[in-house]
């Protein structure tokens, strides 16, 4: 059983399977100087839709390495991730792909559904940085494409994980700011839950 408690009124968000509640802050896209990098790509420089985010997390790299990229466990850490499959064997490299799947709450445009998520890793540098991308798809709501990107670098007393992802994609486009605010709650509740759980800590998020 996940060991975080919370409601589940996380951001819907291809890159942290969360649900967005309308009592959630309303969370504003972040742009911090050069973009970030993986293997010389990141994510869509020409998304209307991107947030990005920092956390410190006081644990050793190989713990929070192995927590990010160990995906078939993250249901046991991450409450909105109802299921989560590698589709092919072997350690998680660049051409890898997996499956997750996540709630998704009614809005006043969309129903209620469970997006199903297909990511493939698009570049893998181990305890460096990874970046996937794919589609989300559930009965009435889609995301065409989204790019994540995972970057992790040693700092005094721990790991710097920064996290920034793009959406692509009509439907999700038709209302930016409203997109841009869940794909922002999202990654905050990710990079919440990572640290939590790599710093061994019980906590209960507002």
């Amino acid at each position: 059983m996940p060991h975080i408690s919370r409601p589940r009124v996380l951001a819907v968000s291809l890159a942290v399977a969360g649900v967005l509640a309308s009592t959630a802050p309303v969370a504003q896209a972040a742009h911090h100087g050069e973009p970030s990098r993986c293997g010389g790509r990141g994510v869509d420089a020409g998304a209307r839709i991107h947030y990005e985010s920092d956390v410190v997390i006081k644990a050793p790299l190989s713990a929070v390495w192995k927590l990010q990229t160990d995906v078939e466990r993250w249901p046991t850490w991450q409450p909105p991730v109802l299921t989560a499959e590698r589709l092919d064997p072997g350690p998680l490299a660049k051409g890898s792909r997996f499956r997750w799947t996540t709630p998704a709450p009614a809005t006043p445009t969309t129903p209620a559904t469970t997006l199903g998520i297909t990511s493939t890793v698009q570049e893998l540098r181990r305890h460096d940085c990874v970046l996937w991308s794919g589609p989300a798809v559930g009965e009435g709501l889609r995301i065409d494409e989204g790019v994540h990107l995972w970057t992790f670098r040693k700092v005094r007393g721990g790991v710097r994980v920064h996290t920034e992802e793009t959406w692509a994609g009509a439907q999700v486009e038709a209302d930016v700011p409203t997109a841009t605010a869940a794909l922002g709650a999202g990654l905050e509740a990710w990079l919440h839950d990572l640290r939590s759980t790599a710093e061994g800590r019980r906590t209960t998020r507002p």
